[in-house]
């Protein structure tokens, strides 16, 4: 079954801030990497949404770590995958809502 994946406001937000920052300091190959490595990671989740850990049960949220900096958080709907943050890891931990 393939599943439909929803971005959240908060993880397109993300996402274009984490692009911005490569863009000024480094180069188009580290962006491209960057881009593949998550799409590698959503294509997993969407292969078996329960491969990652459950990180809040209440929400039911997994941890996907995309690279040593930024993770990805998701969660298993119905028919989708909802990607809720991709968050990069050297920000305040305090930042980090749902």
């Amino acid at each position: 079954m393939t599943r439909k994946v929803i971005w959240s406001p908060a993880a397109e937000k993300d996402f274009e801030s984490i692009l911005e920052y490569l863009t000024l300091k480094w180069n188009k190959q580290i962006i491209r990497k960057f881009i593949n490595k998550v799409d590698d990671s959503i294509e997993l989740i969407i292969e078996d949404p329960k491969i990652f850990p459950i990180i809040n049960s209440k929400l039911q949220i997994r941890k996907c770590v995309v690279t040593k900096q930024n993770t990805l958080y998701y969660r298993e709907k119905r028919a989708s995958i909802e990607i809720l943050r991709l968050f990069d890891s050297r920000q305040d931990p305090k930042k980090l809502t749902f």
